[in-house]
């Protein structure tokens, strides 16, 4: 399952610059497929396909994010999400809503990072 930030979040950004898939952003930034992955086009479940480096919309205006879908959970590169590790008010709880198995984020992690 992915991490989320929840509304805890002080804005100090000690998670960003650990996070190895670059799936966290300030809130209100806009954020890319292509940060910090070797991805250059992306299918999207309805089936159609974005640009990588093409700028999505924020998750969140108010506060630190997490994109669910670069999310590995530090899965191949740590033992432990990162994120949570250096979060000094622990908003950083894995996510209900985007459940995923060892197997899932090691699949994510691999299609992430060709």
């Amino acid at each position: 399952m992915a991490i989320i930030i929840t509304d805890e979040c002080i804005n100090c950004g000690a998670c960003e610059p650990e996070c190895p898939n670059n799936a966290i952003y300030e809130g209100g930034e806009e954020w890319k497929w292509a940060d910090g992955t070797d991805l250059q086009e992306v299918e999207l479940p309805d089936g159609s396909k974005v640009d990588a480096y093409e700028n999505q919309e924020p998750i969140s205006d108010e506060f630190y994010y997490i994109v669910p879908g670069k999310c590995t959970e530090c899965t191949g590169f740590h033992e432990e999400p990162q994120c949570a590790a250096v979060c000094p008010v622990d908003c950083c709880p894995p996510d209900p809503d985007n459940e995923e198995t060892e197997e899932e984020l090691t699949a994510k992690k691999e299609w992430l990072h060709v």
